[in-house]
């Protein structure tokens, strides 16, 4: 995909993956107990929307940006007041000309307590991060391929912990590298909270991607994916979806409110659908409309 982020900063995956993962992060405060969230491909941490880079795509525009001043029913509002909150205050005068990535969103969201571990290979980009967070005691930031990360740093020293895999998918191979990732991190860290994010695309093997996910038999998986658009005509991302392992119980429930929602709203054409449905757990796979 060449897929530098700050192209496609708060598009519609974006919103999608940021909603859930502050979601996530929000249940594991219910707990007075610390966690450490680990990010396995971490980007830069912040964005610049009124960047030339991002301009020239405005792909926010038909993500965050529909959504930031929208009237929201009162559900709605509360499914997505961390995650929304923290992009207001980001841009404290008003409007939108900063959103942050997956680091940055869940290092707002945190206590005292909690911690981030945040990978990055690019080498720019590790640095800008690298930056970000400096002096910030509760992070650490390691310039590191995130998927050596689900071996040598799991499990965190917390014991308690949620696991982002975001990778770039810029070569072939990677829904398979998600399955082993994941059947590794698994195999140090079943107790983990494990989210891993992957490109909806003409072409792409997402029941192939789903079967081998079933076949691991992790015994609670959720799939969420939204689409905003058809994938017939065009060989860019036309949806995005999320697996969550060991999702809170919350969760599947807040998910069948929000997603009519967002694929109304962020919808791009006729064909935009979304859906939501255990891989294994709480019922059996379904393919969905």
């Amino acid at each position: 995909m060449n897929y530098r982020h700050i192209y496609h900063a708060g598009n519609f995956a974006d919103v999608l993956k940021h909603a859930v993962l502050a979601r996530l992060v929000t249940y594991l405060k219910q707990k007075d107990k610390a966690f450490r969230v680990l990010d396995t491909h971490a980007g830069i941490g912040l964005y610049d929307l009124s960047s030339e880079e991002a301009q020239k795509t405005g792909e926010w525009r038909d993500g965050i940006g529909r959504l930031l001043d929208a009237e929201l029913p009162a559900p709605i509002a509360a499914i997505l007041e961390p995650y929304l909150s923290a992009v207001r205050n980001l841009n404290p005068d008003g409007g939108l000309t900063h959103y942050p990535g997956s680091p940055k969103l869940v290092r707002m969201l945190f206590r005292p307590q909690d911690r981030l571990s945040a990978m990055e290979l690019h080498p720019d980009d590790y640095e800008t991060l690298h930056r970000q967070f400096d002096g910030d005691f509760q992070s650490r930031i390691t310039h590191l391929d995130g998927w050596l990360a689900l071996g040598a740093h799991l499990p965190p020293k917390e014991k308690r912990g949620l696991i982002l895999v975001d990778p770039p998918f810029e070569i072939e191979g990677e829904y398979e590298r998600l399955v082993d990732g994941l059947a590794k991190g698994y195999r140090r860290f079943a107790g983990g909270i494990f989210c891993l994010w992957y490109p909806l695309k003409k072409g792409a093997p997402i029941k192939d991607f789903h079967a081998a996910l079933k076949a691991l038999e992790i015994p609670k998986m959720l799939c969420v994916e939204l689409s905003v658009r058809s994938d017939r005509d065009t060989t860019g991302l036309a949806g995005s979806g999320l697996i969550i392992v060991n999702p809170p119980f919350t969760l599947k429930g807040e998910l069948d409110i929000l997603l009519p929602f967002l694929k109304t709203q962020l919808t791009q054409d006729r064909f935009a659908s979304a859906r939501c449905f255990w891989v294994r757990g709480e019922a059996p796979l379904n393919p969905g409309p």
